[in-house]
């Protein structure tokens, strides 16, 4: 008994601190770990610094009212282009317009309605567009939507994922094709994403109404990628250029679809690790602005550096069969523009 209690006392007085200590240092070393990766991210995220000036230049941005795509109007609005804000939320973008007008002291910003799930509405948009402006010199795809839980279709019966981020896309390219021919040298910027390695575009079924929601946003990222090859493709010797990038992790309204108490976890990820929306808009800047690209085309960028794709989102016969179903999708008629 004596021994026993010796023993246990001996456990409290030397092994129970050094559990302590061991786990302290653990904890240390685990958060020393993450303030690498942390430094890392920064040290490593790529920004644009040359102060291009866009003035006399006009350029269309979808999805503009939040994330990446207001802080991508306001910087070009800061370097004198007249920026167009196409939006759904049009009452929300009139306050973006405001102020980014207010910091920029730019005046030349307006905001015009586009919701790009719906067919009627780009058609609307691209008539108006190609009525009042004069020109276009850089159309930047931004807008996308991700729904991580809900089946959703349009307006017209299209996988909604798939509808606002690539079907839409892929129709207000042709639709606004003739105003960017007539002011080349001019710029298409394709915002893809990294996370196109995780889903696979499928040909024979274009409008996965029934297969599980998230996942097609990573096939419309892989979409984003083809498109553009293919685009580029057909655009050779126009004037017309088209890239397409990975802004990298960004702390948007994208991430909101995530439930609950997953969205917990996630939201500590997101605060600390994933870029800034004025971080995470630097590499489309560059592909807008940028004088020593005018005539790259056809490439995927990432920090502002060009990268690599995987050799299914380089093939160019997949790129080929993706514009073939999407022309079908879209109903492309005789009298719409081809490219």
């Amino acid at each position: 008994m004596v021994i026993a209690e010796y023993w246990k006392a001996d456990y409290l007085f030397w092994v129970f601190p050094a559990m302590i200590a061991t786990g302290l240092l653990s904890g240390i070393g685990l958060l020393l770990i993450l303030l690498g990766i942390k430094f890392y991210a920064r040290y490593t995220c790529g920004m644009y610094k040359r102060k291009t000036k866009m003035d006399g230049k006009t350029v269309i941005i979808t999805g503009c009212n939040t994330g990446i795509g207001k802080e991508t109007a306001k910087d070009l609005a800061m370097r004198g282009a007249k920026v167009i804000m196409a939006c759904r939320n049009v009452d929300m973008a009139e306050k973006v317009k405001d102020e980014i007008i207010d910091i920029t002291k730019n005046k030349n910003v307006i905001v015009k309605k586009l919701d790009l799930s719906s067919f009627a509405s780009i058609r609307a948009f691209a008539e108006d567009i190609n009525k009042t402006e004069p020109r276009l010199d850089v159309l930047i795809h931004n807008a996308g939507y991700a729904d991580l839980l809900k089946k959703r279709k349009s307006a017209d019966d299209i996988e909604l994922t798939l509808a606002t981020n690539h079907y839409g896309p892929f129709l207000l390219t042709h639709l606004l094709i003739k105003l960017l021919k007539k002011s080349s040298p001019s710029r298409i910027v394709v915002v893809a994403s990294s996370l196109y390695r995780i889903g696979y575009f499928n040909v024979k079924n274009p409008n996965p109404i029934n297969d599980f929601s998230g996942y097609q946003y990573y096939v419309s990222k892989e979409a984003n990628i083809l498109f553009t090859k293919e685009l580029s493709r057909r655009l050779e010797g126009t004037g017309v250029t088209v890239n397409c990038l990975h802004p990298g992790l960004i702390d948007t309204g994208i991430w909101n679809s995530i439930p609950r108490p997953l969205s917990w976890f996630w939201n500590l990820v997101i605060k600390g690790f994933f870029k800034t929306p004025t971080e995470g808009c630097q590499t489309t800047v560059m592909l807008a602005v940028d004088e020593d690209l005018v005539n790259t085309t056809g490439k995927y960028f990432s920090d502002c550096q060009e990268s690599s794709v995987s050799s299914a989102a380089s093939d160019m016969k997949r790129a080929k069969k993706l514009w073939e179903v999407s022309e079908k999708i879209v109903k492309l008629d005789e009298n719409d523009p081809r490219i």
